[in-house]
């Protein structure tokens, strides 16, 4: 038996199929699952193979059932079985079958639950990807925890993970952070021109007023002194500074942004730069290809949705064939002006990922993006080469003392990573942010999360934790430290764990396998936390019973093998916490404090 029970029982439902059904075809088998009961009642475990079997067995899965259970019960795996329903059959299993788990998550240590399920699959996943304009916040913040989550789960179903960030350093935003840097610049160099009398001489106006750009305008006077400004003018000449103001602007943003991803524990494998794509002429060659291949057309569009004829100035563009792969219409490539548009330089990027052998992209995006999924979709299937996902984020709202917080003192309209960081510490934004599936709507309540109550799940499953540590910790010095090392533990006679809350917990561990690749199968990090949470009140509870009932209590100095036995399942467990953690990135704690 490997570590995953679940896949172990699976492989013994399958052999009992096949002898019933020894031409069963491999599409129907694939379906078959083995699952926890949706009532701890009806066992253990339930399977669904009579089910999927009936139709190309051409039986009543009810009969298959039977033969199932007849099978089954004979399994020295399985303490029972038990046809239920329309055709499914319940599974309980042998307590030794469960204790057995203990020996082999101790020799697993934190890399219980590694598969290799995906091994022969490459995933590039990129998060984050914001605009360089200013630091981050609350909004890159959820996507952040949550690509950067999963991409770690991804990795522990073996798959090879790429962790990209998209640098969107091109276009106009880019050209308004550069003015904004500007004003700063004039500031320091005590040049007496107000935010408004700036702002009218910005092309589209001042965007960026936020005081995090001050550090920006000084380093400029530092390196520049005042030669970028016209003496007797109120402002230069542009093409006398544009360039050097928005490079280093940006340069400055970028690294506050991986400055602030460090804070939260998010570090990535590659920066792409759209600059450098564009000035590579990627986007030029990608749409010379598409027009090889008869995918690209000069034609005129029909309004936009809520567009009247009258409101609509019909002209020919450059366009993909997006409706042939899926998407609502077909999508310009080249702006008025004739260059790239962005979703050109974007089908660009994305080949260049699949060049560097993804078989599989998966964007993290806020939900403000659903539209792009079709377009970009329909662009991947084109190019060819690999699959292509969308993880959508929610927004956030922040709470404090039950009233929403909307801005920040340094960036002025919006909460940074850094507020809630320097408010909760990066373990509780990670663990809290994963506490909701990602396109669920979020409040994220700053009270509840410095709260060392069971509302706050990162304190209850750090506290769990703890409690771990503290039992081995007195182990150490009852029995010394060599005797309870994991080698040893593993060791142990576990006859003597047979309470309903030992064998529960046991259960919920076997559970861990499973739930890895169940979670990844559907990029939902989310369930890590959730699980977690459920361990971790399994754990509480033993720990509260043997308070009252002495023969459950961990250590016992006047029943040794017992001793034994219970610290192997205290330390699996703190294993198995650890193990989540590392995916969800959030460090496990040796003790409350």
């Amino acid at each position: 038996m490997d570590q995953n029970i679940y896949a172990d029982v699976r492989a013994r439902v399958l052999q009992a199929l096949q002898a019933q059904v020894p031409d069963l075809p491999e599409e129907v088998a694939a379906r078959v699952e083995v699952t926890p009961p949706r009532e701890a009642a009806h066992g253990d475990m339930a399977t669904n193979a009579a089910l999927v079997a009936a139709k190309a067995a051409r039986r009543k899965p009810q009969e298959i059932a039977a033969g199932l259970v007849a099978a089954l019960q004979a399994d020295d795996l399985i303490e029972a079985a038990s046809a239920a329903g329309p055709g499914f059959v319940n599974l309980k299993l042998q307590p030794e079958a469960w204790r057995a788990l203990l020996p082999r998550i101790l020799a697993a240590g934190e890399s219980y639950g590694d598969s290799t399920a995906g091994t022969a699959v490459r995933i590039n996943v990129e998060y984050v990807s914001a605009n360089p304009t200013g630091p981050m916040h609350i909004g890159h913040c959820r996507g952040a925890v949550v690509g950067d989550a999963l991409a770690n789960l991804l990795a522990k179903v073996g798959h090879p993970v790429t962790k990209e960030f998209y640098v969107n350093d091109a276009g106009g935003q880019v050209t308004a952070l550069a003015w904004a840097a500007y004003w700063r610049y004039l500031q320091a160099l005590g040049t007496p021109l107000s935010e408004a009398e700036f702002s009218d001489e910005v092309p589209g106006g001042l965007q960026y007023r936020g005081e995090y750009l001050i550090p920006v305008g000084e380093a400029l006077k530092a390196r520049f002194g005042d030669s970028l400004a016209a003496p007797g003018a109120r402002i230069a000449a542009p093409d006398l500074w544009l360039a050097t103001v928005r490079d280093i602007a940006l340069g400055m943003m970028l690294e506050t942004i991986r400055d602030d991803l460090a804070a939260l524990g998010v570090r990535h494998d590659v920066f792409a730069s759209e600059r450098k794509l564009v000035e590579s002429g990627a986007a030029d060659a990608m749409i010379a290809e598409l027009r090889a291949r008869g995918l690209i057309y000069e034609g005129v569009l029909e309004p936009p949705k809520g567009k009247t004829p009258e409101d609509w100035e019909p002209r020919e563009q450059t366009l993909f064939r997006a409706s042939d792969f899926g998407d609502d219409v077909d999508r310009p490539l080249r702006k008025s002006d004739g260059s790239a548009t962005y979703f050109a330089n974007d089908i660009a990027y994305h080949a260049q990922k699949i060049a560097a052998g993804a078989d599989v992209l998966i964007d993290v995006l806020g939900a403000d993006h659903g539209g792009y999924l079709p377009r970009m979709r329909a662009a991947v299937q084109a190019i060819g080469g690999a699959s292509f996902e969308v993880v959508l984020c929610q927004i956030v709202h922040v709470l404090k003392g039950g009233q929403p917080l909307r801005m920040s003192k340094r960036a002025g309209t919006f909460i940074t990573l850094r507020d809630l960081l320097d408010e909760v510490g990066p373990d509780a934004v990670r663990f809290t942010m994963l506490t909701r599936k990602a396109d669920a709507q979020f409040e994220f309540d700053i009270d509840t999360a410095v709260a060392q109550t069971r509302e706050n799940p990162v304190f209850y499953v750090q506290y769990a934790h703890a409690r771990c540590r503290s039992v081995l910790r007195a182990a150490t010095e009852m029995l010394g430290e060599a005797a309870i090392a994991p080698d040893r533990l593993a060791e142990a006679a576990l006859d003597s764990l047979g309470a309903d809350a030992e064998l529960a917990l046991i259960r919920r561990l076997g559970g861990w396998p499973r739930l890895v690749e169940s979670a990844a199968q559907a990029r939902e990090p989310h369930r890590i936390a959730f699980f977690l949470y459920d361990l971790a009140a399994d754990f509480h509870m033993l720990w509260n019973r043997g308070r009252d009932d002495a023969a459950l209590r961990f250590l016992q100095p006047d029943r040794p093998a017992e001793t034994l036995a219970r610290l192997a399942l205290v330390a699996a467990t703190a294993i198995t916490i650890r193990s989540g953690l590392a995916v969800m990135g959030v460090a496990p704690v040796e003790e409350m404090r």
